[in-house]
């Protein structure tokens, strides 16, 4: 079974935002934010990745990616 991969490390890299800079501008705790990005969660509410997707300007499949296994 596939799964969807989180490259949120690749879009702050290309907008040149920070963890802690995100994390503000979202208002998520840096913790939370952290694992999001570094794919330690099993789900993530629609508003929060709407928020993420509004703060780095681009859409959600720029973040989400579907990996085969």
């Amino acid at each position: 079974m596939g799964k969807i991969v989180l490259r949120l490390d690749r879009m702050m890299v290309e907008r040149k935002m920070s963890l802690n800079e995100l994390a503000e501008r979202v208002g998520i705790s840096h913790v939370n934010l952290s694992k999001i990005k570094n794919n330690k969660v099993t789900a993530i509410r629609f508003s929060t990745l709407a928020a993420i997707c509004e703060v780095l300007d681009c859409e959600a499949g720029d973040i989400l990616e579907f990996s085969k296994d």
